[in-house]
């Protein structure tokens, strides 16, 4: 059974740093993306950054320049350098990963982690 597990997160000061983390368990063949999405209450789940397993990404254009994901392919983790973080970045991040397990490839999800941006 595959799981992901994040960890970081947690309030900072707008113009703060924190830096998210995730990774993957279970009988996992192959991870190909690897992204993080980030939820409002009330709001869908959007987009913050993706990275496919070329090492192509993507960011989202409110987190461009600020937000670096990065990952770790042997080891199946993904990480969110979250700077300059301002208010309107508060929201639920999930970490997402599009990977290969028992002969098929599906979409897992992390549990999510709170991030709170004030003063």
């Amino acid at each position: 059974q595959v799981q992901l597990v994040q960890s970081g997160g947690g309030l900072v000061q707008p113009g703060g740093s924190l830096t998210l983390s995730c990774v993957a368990s279970g009988s996992i063949v192959s991870v190909d993306t690897m992204a993080w999405y980030r939820q409002v209450s009330g709001g869908q789940r959007d987009l913050v950054a993706r990275i496919t397993r070329a090492g192509n990404i993507d960011y989202a254009e409110s987190t461009r320049g600020r937000f670096t994901i990065s990952r770790d392919s042997a080891n199946q983790k993904v990480y969110l350098q979250m700077n300059s973080l301002e208010p309107e970045d508060a929201a639920v991040y999930y970490c997402y990963m599009y990977l290969l397990s028992g002969g098929y490839r599906n979409s897992y999800w992390g549990q999510g982690t709170q991030v709170t941006v004030s003063s």
